[in-house]
């Protein structure tokens, strides 16, 4: 296959950005379609788990004006606010999508691929006789290519046009997030339960803490508004209502996403190679959904470097993927199930406390290796 073959990436996020650069930085004809402009917020733990400083570091991924906070433990607090910590061998540091994904679109320009954003893509459709993929995009065009990357996140219009099956299914999970300036110990990741869902803190860059939590909707509809949803449900846990109360939010209002979904979705659909949250990545306590991000975007445009037949990068890129993320993804779920609820989060804060083997090994295993 000739190397001017072209590589679509729906989605600019971190997965759609590493697939792209490593493309570019290949010299494959390579475009990324990105529906907002740079830089922008996204809801997201922004915590990176240290499996990707290698690779960031070879690549020169990390930007170097910033000072980011290195965490090297994790806090568990309950339903009722008693906690329980925990040394993360690993560790990581805090970085915000922000700076992280505006830096990498930087680096992909650099390299000579091709960024088109404030663009929709309306739909993706491969055309068999012609073996290449036509997009249909919101503004009236049309773009040509090989290979297709799916990286267009959690829920997306995309997905009921490719009549993805998760999508049928509704999900009653919202996630919340905001920037604030506190108190809180800056190499501590903080996971605080409360009724149906869980906060993230964890510090990141010029001082500043990113604040993410997952609650669930009905909450919402029940008090009909996300301050005082938070305000009856939140609260309830005493660190919580203290981190509410005496930080300095830096958002006018949060970003806010609806029906985050967890089911299970596969790497490979309609030979759209899917990456990121696209692909399922985004199932909680499994080392954060940014590294595994950033590797499915690497697998996937290695899949396409290597070359050969679309069956056999196809093959590639979903036996990569599979043998990297699905055990993980499994333990993932299974261990979701300790946390937004009172009995559940009490007894994993003992699990932790009394049984720190355990708890070490669960890290362990749902966190990946440095590649």
């Amino acid at each position: 296959m000739s190397d001017k073959l072209k590589t679509l990436v729906v989605g600019g996020g971190l997965a759609g950005l590493i697939a792209a650069y490593l493309l570019a930085k290949n010299g494959k004809e390579v475009v990324l379609i990105e529906k907002r402009k740079y830089p922008f917020h996204r809801v997201c733990g922004e915590y990176l788990s240290n499996e990707v400083l290698d690779f960031m570091n070879g690549e020169n991924l990390l930007p170097g004006h910033y000072e980011f906070p290195r965490i090297n433990t994790f806090l568990f607090s309950d339903t009722s606010g008693k906690s329980a910590t925990i040394p993360l061998d690993l560790g990581g540091f805090g970085v915000s999508r922000y700076v992280l994904d505006e830096y990498f679109y930087q680096k992909v320009l650099e390299k000579g691929g091709e960024v088109k954003t404030g663009v929709q893509v309306q739909s993706v459709v491969y055309e068999e006789e012609e073996n290449q993929f036509r997009l249909e995009l919101a503004d009236g065009g049309f773009l040509t290519g090989d290979y297709v990357i799916g990286a267009f996140g959690k829920r997306s219009k995309l997905d009921k046009v490719l009549k993805r099956e998760f999508i049928e299914k509704r999900s009653p999970y919202i996630g919340v997030k905001y920037h604030i300036k506190t108190e809180a110990d800056r190499k501590t990741v903080a996971l605080h339960n409360f009724e149906g869902g869980y906060c993230g803190l964890n510090a990141i860059e010029e001082d500043k803490a990113n604040l993410c939590y997952m609650g669930n909707r009905e909450h919402l509809r029940m008090y009909g508004s996300i301050n005082e949803m938070e305000k009856e449900v939140l609260w309830k846990n005493p660190r919580l209502r203290q981190l509410f109360t005496e930080s300095e939010f830096l958002f006018q209002k949060p970003e806010v996403i609806n029906e985050i979904n967890f089911e299970r979705k596969k790497p490979v659909e309609k030979h759209i190679l899917m990456v990121g949250d696209s692909a399922g990545l985004i199932t909680p306590l499994c080392g954060n959904g940014m590294a595994m991000a950033m590797q499915s975007g690497k697998l996937a445009a290695e899949s396409i470097i290597a070359g050969g037949s679309r069956r056999e990068i196809e093959f590639r890129y979903e036996s990569s993927w599979k043998a990297l993320f699905e055990r993980r993804l499994w333990l993932g779920r299974k261990v979701q199930r300790f946390f937004g609820a009172k009995q559940a989060s009490v007894f994993t804060r003992k699990l932790i406390l009394h049984v720190p083997f355990v708890a070490k090994q669960i890290i362990k295993n749902t966190h990946g290796k440095p590649f």
